[in-house]
């Protein structure tokens, strides 16, 4: 019985009373339902226990030598914001209960305590825990997954999502690696009419060729060596939602054969099996390789081609967009810093510049990996240029006409300061003061810079 509680609840508790005899009581209590216990006699020791290993759920004496519930509760909260503390009292009234909740209890028990009362205060406590987490984690992956950017040819792609989005249509999702298809695969289907549903994800480069097959459309056992159980295959679990097949130029012969029939007419077989399966799924499909080519390379199928191929999609590269490159490093600082509970760092303005002029052939996954190497390593809160430049100085910018160079560091930075202040000229339409402004520079310093530099009106800085 115990077991098939603990299925049910998978959670911890800390009870801390300075009676003995209510401990062992609510221990036994909570362990014959499955929950795992600690014990606290007093504030201090339940404390430490927290700091050991938290609890999901604690439940905590109000009246206690030395240290009383109240304070002992104020540093939990500090501790951790999110902990859920039930107040223990046999003293308890409106008032205290009240008092409690207010200063960040999730709940109030009296003494003696009742057994069905304490139950569904802890399972309420867990889940709710648990909720908070959820939450928290959702915040965090949709901040990960944020389409962020301003320019033109980004705009250009976030419309065309619009439109493509609610209907039924299959999508292709073509450029570079790191150009961002996934997050734009997971934005069509949350604005989808299939949102409630599964958002199913397939890498088919990762898959090796003999096992695609399998994990597509699943295998009956005793297909083949390996096959113990029954399995169902991606297509069956993203039905009533949506299926990204990323890297689909990677995909064999024979599976390309078997998507397109998934595809006309909605059913699948698994691998040893001859029963037909309906399946309701849209198609989502990206990659980085040239699939016109691949056709006329007998690498992959025309007909498959078109079937996936409804409305295209072409995300821009990094060097497409590189006016976006301000707002995604500040992005991926703040994400890094709320994942780390850090204070959110920022970038120098000559730092800044250094990181749009690189080429970026990774991308925007490149540029984030790039952010976060930066905010660990970085000693102070703002990331310096020399700093920037520590990260792979070898690989350089972009080699265009403004890339900044020579032979020193300082001719270095002289440079990117000048290719930096020549940027924010030109789109400030070589207005001064509003370049100092948004520079937050003097004016003064902004004319002593544009003449130590020679800048002038017809120079380009890029």
């Amino acid at each position: 019985m115990a077991e098939m509680h603990a299925a049910a609840h998978e959670g911890s508790v800390l009870v801390v009373d300075d009676e003995a005899g209510i401990r062992e009581t609510l221990k036994q209590l909570l362990e014959y339902e499955g929950f795992r216990v600690r014990t606290a006699a007093n504030a201090d020791e339940a404390l430490a226990r927290f700091l050991e290993d938290p609890p999901d759920v604690v439940l905590l004496d109000v009246k206690m030598p030395r240290m009383d519930g109240m304070e002992a509760l104020a540093r939990l909260r500090v501790l951790d914001p999110d902990a859920m503390v039930v107040m223990v009292s046999g003293h308890a009234n409106v008032a205290s209960a009240v008092d409690a909740v207010k200063r960040g209890a999730y709940d109030f028990l009296e003494k003696p305590p009742d057994r069905d009362r304490v139950l569904t205060t802890v399972g309420n406590a867990l889940r709710a825990r648990r909720l908070v987490h959820e939450n928290r984690q959702l915040k965090s992956r949709s901040r990960s997954e944020s389409i962020v950017g301003s320019s033109a040819a980004l705009k250009e792609v976030l419309e065309r999502v619009g439109k493509v989005a609610p209907t039924r249509a299959s999508v292709l999702l073509t450029g570079e690696s790191g150009t961002g298809k996934e997050v734009l695969a997971r934005a069509i289907h949350r604005m989808s009419e299939r949102r409630r549903g599964p958002f199913v994800e397939v890498n088919c480069a990762a898959i090796p060729q003999e096992l695609i097959e399998s994990e597509l459309f699943g295998h009956e056992r005793g297909s083949f060596t390996g096959a113990h159980a029954q399995r169902k295959g991606k297509f069956e679990l993203a039905h009533g939602g949506t299926l990204f097949l990323d890297e689909i130029g990677d995909m064999s012969a024979s599976a390309q054969a078997k998507v397109l029939r998934a595809l006309q007419e909605g059913v699948i077989e698994r691998v040893g099996g001859n029963d037909l399966i309906t399946v309701d799924v849209r198609v989502l499909a990206a990659t980085n390789k040239n699939l016109e080519e691949e056709i006329g390379a007998g690498a992959f199928r025309e007909d498959l081609y078109y079937r996936l191929n409804v409305v295209p999609l072409h995300v821009p590269s990094l060097r497409d967009r590189v006016e976006d490159i301000p707002l995604l490093a500040a992005h991926f600082l703040a994400l890094y810093a709320q994942e780390n509970n850090q204070p959110v760092k920022s970038l120098s303005p000559e730092g800044l510049a250094l990181l749009e002029r690189r080429a970026w052939p990774g991308n925007v996954r490149e540029l984030k990996n790039a952010v976060e190497r930066l905010a660990i390593l970085s000693e102070g809160q703002t990331i310096t240029l020399a700093e920037v430049l520590e990260i792979e100085p070898a690989r350089g910018a972009s080699g265009g006409a403004g890339t900044p160079s020579g032979s020193t560091f300082q001719e270095y930075k002289e440079a990117a300061e000048r290719t930096f202040i020549l940027r924010k000229l030109e789109e400030n339409d070589w207005n001064v003061s509003e370049t100092a402004r948004k520079l937050d520079m003097p004016r003064s310093n902004l004319y002593k810079k544009i003449e130590k530099y020679g800048l002038r009106r017809e120079d380009r800085a890029s």
